[in-house]
């Protein structure tokens, strides 16, 4: 088999993992801060896992669940969140990028 026929096998690898990891995990929404904030306030008392991290610069990662979504954001300021919520700070988030 030549390189291209290698090169095919390797990419339907990769989809075949990705695709896993979104049957894993689900549907995750990414959203930039201030509509991560507007659709946190909605959920009562919500459970939110943050991280940061960053070696230039800081950043600060954010994740929570509400009525059966996923929703993420990435923020360079560390957002205010609505004092019911519940906080597990984590090592690391990682969401695959599909």
């Amino acid at each position: 088999m030549g390189t291209t026929g290698a090169g095919v096998g390797v990419a339907a690898g990769h989809y075949a993992a990705m695709a896993n990891a979104v049957k894993a995990i689900g549907s995750i929404i990414k959203l930039d801060s201030a509509e991560f904030q507007r659709v946190l306030v909605l959920a009562e008392n919500p459970l939110v896992v943050t991280a940061e991290g960053g070696v230039f610069s800081k950043w600060y990662k954010y994740v929570f669940s509400f009525r059966g979504l996923t929703f993420y954001c990435k923020s360079n300021a560390e957002l205010i969140l609505p004092g019911g919520a519940q906080v597990i700070q984590a090592r690391k988030i990682s969401i695959p990028d599909i």
